[in-house]
């Protein structure tokens, strides 16, 4: 693996809580690791680095070999994409000159579909899907914070062909190398579907009533409501032909009653509260169209998606 880190060029797009946390990582092993950012981010990892705080693996700091805007990005071997989802399309169309042939883009994101976007906009190079189970965020000095003891990513690609498993290989070695917890799925689909159908109740009701985990839990309306929206895109699910289980939705109403923290909030949340651009699309829009064009009655979804959009046009 070191004649990879040694000679491979590698990036990462959005350098933001997950794009943070994997590029600390990837930096201190990595010598020609690219960073694309612009105004003050860039500005504060030309000045002081890349600042990361974990509780996980301690305290990092790590000087990048170049920082650049997206579209200034040379041919790169290696890609990881960390941006909301919204502007997936704009950086497709931004780093076009970074992706060759042989190219692997790996896009570390929310939603259902990233993966299957980028290889419909980008036409070349190999896309891995994966995701990633982290508390983190930026902080308003361009810093780093990730929380808790655990940041581990899931890799994959459906129905992969013998070079596209080649290509999953080069990836988990290079994040072994960078001591990135990980693992490779045998079913990806499966295992985005499962983070995303939780987000679709984590997101939405906490950003519809803007509680805590806490306050939706200790309200039996607003909990029954939470089991609905896991239970509707559980539906969109099956029907999509996701290899999914009742013991997987079992498993996330269970951990929206015992395992989450009380004071725990959602990234929708927090932007929609902020008056930021939100991924409202992605948690509630996306589920709501394909369960309509599948059928399926989403009495609970349909209702918090047009809330959620009238919140933020007020916002």
């Amino acid at each position: 693996m070191e004649h990879v880190i040694e000679n491979k060029k590698i990036s990462v797009i959005g350098i933001g809580g997950v794009g943070g946390y994997l590029a600390a990582m990837l930096g201190r092993v990595c010598p020609n690791l690219t960073l694309a950012a612009r105004g003050g981010r860039r500005n504060s990892i030309l000045d002081k680095g890349l600042v990361l705080h974990s509780e996980y693996k301690g305290e990092i700091i790590i000087k990048p070999k170049r920082v650049v805007p997206v579209g200034e990005l040379d041919e790169q071997d290696y890609i990881f994409v960390c941006v909301k989802n919204y502007s997936l399309e704009e950086v497709c169309r931004d780093m076009k000159g970074a992706v060759g042939e042989d190219a692997v883009i790996i896009p570390v994101m929310n939603g259902a579909d990233p993966g299957d976007r980028m290889r419909s906009l980008l036409g070349k190079g190999t896309v891995v899907d994966s995701l990633i189970y982290i508390v983190a965020f930026a902080n308003e000095d361009y810093s780093i914070t990730q929380q808790g003891d655990y940041a581990n990513l899931r890799i994959g690609i459906k129905n992969a062909d013998a070079d596209q498993k080649k290509k999953l290989e080069e990836v988990s070695a290079l994040l072994t190398r960078a001591d990135i917890d990980h693992a490779v799925a045998e079913d990806i689909e499966l295992e985005i579907w499962r983070k995303y159908i939780l987000n679709c109740a984590y997101n939405v009701a906490s950003a519809y009533y803007d509680h805590t985990i806490g306050q939706l839990r200790s309200d039996p309306e607003k909990a029954a409501e939470y089991e609905a929206l896991v239970m509707e895109a559980y539906q969109v699910a099956l029907k999509k032909g996701v290899n999914i289980k009742k013991e997987h939705t079992d498993a996330i109403i269970h951990r929206f009653y015992f395992e989450l923290a009380d004071n725990a909030t959602s990234s929708l949340q927090r932007d929609i509260r902020a008056g930021k651009p939100a991924e409202i699309d992605t948690f509630s829009g996306y589920i709501v169209r394909e369960g309509r064009r599948l059928g399926i009655d989403m009495p609970v979804s349909e209702r918090m998606y047009e809330g959620l959009r009238k919140k933020a046009a007020e916002s």
